[in-house]
């Protein structure tokens, strides 16, 4: 990425993060984008770092899985019950912490339906 293109997606006030092909960015203290060449792992994934990624990709297949309807209630229910998460973000916690009562007290909160 050229100096430009960073000054531009500064102007538009975005401020990227992480791993943008093959560079790597962050915000200093100062406020400033700090932009790198990304870094390659000097180790392989540990087996639990592995098992962690796997249990992600399944929790994202499940949220593909569900129809536009389910996974707009889940981003509505986010919504409507103020909470400072993403609809996804939300699905991913349940399918991670399995805590029924938790979504059930937001299904009465919103009047949204998000566990069959």
């Amino acid at each position: 990425m050229h100096a430009d293109d960073r000054r531009l997606l500064n102007l538009l006030g975005l401020k990227p993060t992480g791993d943008l092909g093959p560079l790597t960015a962050y915000t200093s203290v100062r406020s400033k984008p700090v932009w790198f060449v990304k870094a390659n792992p000097l180790n392989p994934p540990s087996p639990l770092q592995t098992q962690l990624r796997n249990l992600w990709r399944l929790y994202a297949m499940q949220w593909r899985a569900l129809t536009p309807e389910e996974r707009s209630n889940w981003r509505q229910a986010c919504r409507r019950a103020r909470l400072k998460l993403t609809g996804p973000a939300l699905f991913f916690w349940f399918q991670r912490r399995q805590d029924r009562a938790t979504i059930q007290t937001i299904e009465r909160q919103t009047g949204l339906q998000l566990l069959n």
